[in-house]
């Protein structure tokens, strides 16, 4: 692996791109558009593939825009490593898939750099979940120089633990929803794309009847390899289960409850399956909501819980330097995935490649 360690010092220096350091690249119509499409399931082709071709324009300007600021040139730039726009999530369909958009040829043309992507199909064709697929970065990252057992926690729109134990054995699945469902209640309900700092879910009071409905869910009793994305946590099952309880609660309300079932189902996940934990790094940008980190703490007493920059990357990072090294490991044809996580049979090299030329 000295190669892939090489490649990750080089993050530093900016030989890789780090899609996702800048805000969402989409513009109002296209994030309207990529919504409709989530929830309904359901565009006319000519529409997926004018989709399929914005989001990988949005992301190639979104990584010009990235090199401009920081002073570099496309030919300083090793790969970009883009995860694209999950619009579905099946992996225990028959046959199983994951569907990403943004179209990594675009990408590649337009900046001139290789570009990488596709990181889930051949664990999906394995009859892996093809998720999460982070655990594998946080191994080389944050799994090193450790003995005692910890965890790191990827509060993104779904939250996904990686388990240390102190013999080092990995371990990894998709506890649930992080900010999806939090983000697609406040946009309901206040026309914003998120509640920033937690501020709205605070001023609201958990709703124990919804909560012990939602807590019910057959996912959450559901052990790993397991994983899960918009297309099963979204607005739909969140008015579901307002309905099972008589619609008899407030907007508010149901915003500290989705918090608390965020908090909770993380809770409950590290204490079943790795009680000895003693710290927990958070990153992705749940970590920036204080009242989800509080109720993390309330839950967690007996754990240290802490922001991945006391593990030495910042918690907006680590995702975008997750798939920079994935894309460091498939130029390399290093495997990226970890089959006790996904439940893909053998390790697999992930990604396909786009050359700009």
């Amino acid at each position: 692996m000295d190669g892939i360690d090489a490649a990750l010092v080089d993050i530093g220096d900016s030989t890789f791109v780090l899609r996702g350091f800048l805000e969402s690249p989409y513009s109002p119509k296209l994030r309207a558009a990529l919504e409709t499409l989530v929830k309904t399931e359901q565009a006319p082709l000519s529409e997926i593939g004018r989709l399929h071709v914005e989001i990988g324009e949005a992301f190639a300007a979104t990584a010009l825009a990235l090199l401009e600021s920081a002073g570099f040139c496309s030919d300083e730039i090793v790969a970009i490593g883009s995860h694209g726009q999950t619009v579905l999530h099946r992996p225990d369909a028959s046959p199983g898939y994951s569907m990403q958009m943004g179209d990594a040829a675009v990408i590649a043309f337009r900046t001139g750099i290789t570009t990488v992507a596709d990181f889930r199909a051949k664990d999906v064709a394995a009859g892996g979940q093809g998720a999460p697929l982070v655990p594998a970065f946080h191994k080389f990252a944050f799994g090193r120089q450790r003995t005692t057992a910890h965890a790191v926690l990827n509060l993104g729109g779904i939250s996904n633990l990686t388990l240390f134990s102190s013999k080092g054995d990995v371990s990894g699945f998709d506890c649930g929803p992080g900010n999806t469902l939090l983000d697609t209640w406040v946009s309901r309900c206040l026309s914003l794309d998120y509640d920033r700092d937690g501020s709205w879910g605070r001023s609201g009071t958990v709703n124990a009847e919804l909560l012990r409905a939602m807590l019910s869910d057959e996912y959450f009793r559901r052990t790993g390899p397991k994983s899960s994305g918009r297309d099963y946590f979204n607005l739909d099952w969140v008015l579901a289960h307002i309905g099972r309880c008589g619609g008899r609660v407030t907007d508010a309300d149901v915003q500290a409850t989705l918090t608390e079932l965020t908090a909770a189902t993380v809770a409950d996940a590290v204490t079943r399956e790795l009680p000895a934990c003693l710290q927990l790094a958070v990153c992705g940008g749940g970590s920036r909501n204080s009242f989800l980190m509080e109720r993390l703490h309330s839950h967690l007493p007996a754990v240290q819980i802490c922001g991945t920059e006391e593990f030495g990357l910042p918690p907006a990072a680590v995702e975008a330097c997750a798939f920079a090294w994935m894309a460091a490991c498939r130029l390399a044809n290093v495997p990226a995935n970890i089959p006790a996580v996904t439940g893909a049979p053998q390790e697999l090299i992930l990604g396909a490649v786009h050359h700009p030329r």
